[in-house]
């Protein structure tokens, strides 16, 4: 928020004294991701916060909201640099001074977002339980695994693609206008930033739209989760089981076949033991648990020929 909040204002400072619209666009990209993640960072506290007697289910919906807000940010800030975009293509500007003060600046934004845009591709592998990649291999790793993350983690991430690649835009703008006569190609790289805004709003806003429905979580973690609860040596099967992921956090509400002949006691024990276990795991905030006897029917493998059919 804060390296965003710097940019924005030498990018805006930039584009008064030189008037490049590439300049202007990219200043008010940094705006809108300062914004946002001012609006995330205050909705990623709250929904940290434990469950309470009125939120039994605790906060982790909250950050969705909070997302949303933010996907209004940004999609008014890209509508005012199409704006702007069309403006200049329908009346192109004249090359003007402060070629060094455009080029420096752009140079500084794309080390501060690529700085940013690592650290989030590395907290995307760390919250997604993948392994560690470095070099090339980080930004293909990242976003295999980016919905696996949290909803701020993938907002960073996200903005910060987009602000690289139109610091890059923006400074093949001003070096173009600066040495020949195609003015135009500012306001297609003020237009083109804009749209990539417009990306990020759609992107974002429907996976926290997804989160406040309440999404499943994705298959690999219920395979975890699955082979965890059948590793139990008194688990016969599984009967039912729903996963449902908020914020960074999954909900565990499975039904349990035990073995037969068990005491009330003994199977009752053998229910905290699995939620106990289940709970071990970071990712997993819950685990409700039913207990039922063993039906002699293999309920779980059957569910998996049924989806896969499906």
């Amino acid at each position: 928020m804060a390296g965003n909040a710097v940019l924005a204002a030498a990018k805006g400072g930039a584009a008064l004294f030189t008037g490049s619209g590439a300049m202007f666009a990219s200043a008010m990209h940094s705006l809108a991701d300062a914004v946002n993640q001012g609006f995330v960072f205050v909705g990623s506290v709250l929904s940290e916060k434990r469950p309470s007697r009125r939120f039994p289910v605790g906060f982790g919906r909250v950050i969705n909201i909070f997302c949303m807000i933010a996907v209004i940010v940004v999609t008014i800030m890209a509508y005012e640099t199409i704006h702007e975009g069309i403006h200049l293509l329908q009346h192109p500007g004249e090359a003007s001074g402060g070629f060094w003060i455009n080029v420096g600046v752009l140079l500084l934004n794309i080390l501060v977002d690529g700085a940013i845009l690592i650290k989030a591709s590395k907290e995307i592998l760390k919250e997604a339980r993948a392994p560690k990649a470095s070099g090339f291999a980080l930004l293909p790793a990242a976003f295999k695994n980016v919905g696996r993350a949290a909803p701020p983690t993938r907002l960073v991430f996200y903005e910060d693609i987009v602000a690289v690649l139109g610091a890059f835009f923006a400074l093949i703008a001003v070096v173009v206008v600066s040495f020949t006569n195609f003015a135009l190609i500012d306001g297609i790289a003020t237009t083109l930033i804009g749209f990539l805004m417009i990306a990020v709003a759609f992107r974002v806003g429907y996976d926290n739209m997804i989160g406040l429905i309440g999404v499943s979580a994705p298959q690999d973690v219920e395979d975890k989760v699955s082979a965890a609860i059948l590793g139990d040596a008194d688990v016969r099967d599984i009967e039912s089981m729903r996963i449902i992921q908020e914020g960074r956090y999954y909900h565990v509400d499975a039904v349990v076949e035990l073995r037969t002949g068990l005491t009330l006691g003994d199977a009752d024990d053998i229910k905290i033991r699995i939620q106990q276990h289940l709970t071990t795991d970071p990712d997993i905030a819950d685990a409700a648990i039913s207990i039922v006897e063993d039906d002699g029917k293999t309920s779980w493998k059957r569910r998996e020929a049924e989806v896969e059919k499906n």
